[in-house]
């Protein structure tokens, strides 16, 4: 059972959206692919069945995935564009969907709060556990707000550059991008939250889809992907959970860190930047250590100095480039 839940003002607002209405005028698509969590191999004969978060019980759609583990491409009911493009929108801008997954010989899984936006390919990736017992299992995950949408505690700041005397020695010598990352699911002294080993690359894709949306234009999206990357892996290379005697290598907190949700949907237009840049990172002039880049919504958040998202956003529609936007912030990066 995810230990995920949502405030009972986010859950009202977003039932404005829970429902099939005239306020949903546009589509999003949204691609399933269903594998095992043993083995990775695609699951063939999946029952998927989707229905409005908030009306499990009537269902839209339900389709079976195919000998690669996939659905078909399934065109959903989304609030209009315009909601994920305007920083005053106080409407949630996209719709949510409930999934339950079914396969013989593993267990069944729900997930409640698949993301859909407007004109946006979602890509639900879901593994399932084998299960010899013949007593129904059925994990369920709740996706909470999106970042943009929902209440979250802000960025505490941190200094840019880590001197080493602060977290005690570095251990790694270079800048390496790592197959996996382990995050805790929790804030850092959350003994409670779980440790989920993600790799990197898919652990990018999904605090981005998290932060941002995936509307915007593509280089906004580059521009916070690569701060994103960059924080990451100032926390890989300095070790700085693990120099404090923790576990992990970066929590799901947007006090501490990126917000990193188990088991949400990301989308295409994200995973094509992040599959592009994944080997990138920013850093200071004769300085080895990729910046920590910490940012802000901007709009219920101001962090000077800093990045916000929205501002982003905006130069974006400028036609500024990814650098462009980055520096705007930053400075000589």
């Amino acid at each position: 059972m995810s230990p995920f839940t949502t405030s009972n003002t986010t859950r009202t607002n977003a039932q404005l959206f829970q429902i099939p209405s005239p306020a949903m005028p546009d589509t999003g698509k949204l691609n399933i692919s269903i594998t095992s969590e043993i083995t990775s191999f695609p699951i063939e004969g999946a029952t998927i069945n989707i229905s409005f978060t908030g009306v499990p019980e009537s269902t839209l759609e339900q389709v079976t995935t195919d000998s690669s583990g996939m659905s078909e491409t399934l065109e959903l009911a989304a609030p209009p564009i315009e909601y994920s493009l305007d920083p005053e929108n106080e409407i949630q801008p996209y719709s949510e969907y409930t999934l339950q997954i079914d396969a013989p010989g593993y267990e069944s899984v729900t997930i409640a709060g698949t993301e859909i936006l407007a004109d946006t390919t979602a890509i639900q990736n879901v593994r399932l556990r084998p299960t010899d017992s013949p007593q129904e299992e059925n994990e369920i995950f709740v996706i909470p707000a999106h970042t943009l949408y929902g209440n979250y505690p802000p960025k505490i700041e941190e200094a840019e550059i880590k001197p080493t005397s602060e977290t005690g020695e570095i251990v790694l010598s270079r800048v390496v991008v790592p197959e996996y990352v382990v995050v805790h699911d929790g804030s850092p002294r959350d003994n409670t939250a779980a440790n989920y080993y993600v790799k990197y690359k898919d652990y990018i894709k999904n605090v981005a889809s998290s932060e941002i949306y995936a509307t915007w234009p593509a280089d906004t999206i580059r521009a916070n992907v690569l701060a994103i990357m960059s924080f990451t892996l100032n926390r890989v290379y300095t070790e700085w959970y693990r120099n404090q005697g923790y576990d992990f290598t970066i929590t799901s907190s947007t006090a501490y860190d990126h917000k990193w949700i188990p088991e949400r949907n990301y989308y295409d237009s994200i995973s094509v930047i992040v599959d592009e840049l994944f080997a990138d990172y920013l850093s200071r002039p004769n300085v080895r250590q990729p910046i920590l880049t910490q940012y802000c919504d901007g709009r219920r958040v101001q962090c000077p100095g800093r990045m916000t998202q929205w501002g982003s956003k905006e130069l974006g529609d400028q036609n500024y480039t990814p650098i462009e936007i980055l520096r705007y912030y930053y400075g000589e990066v």
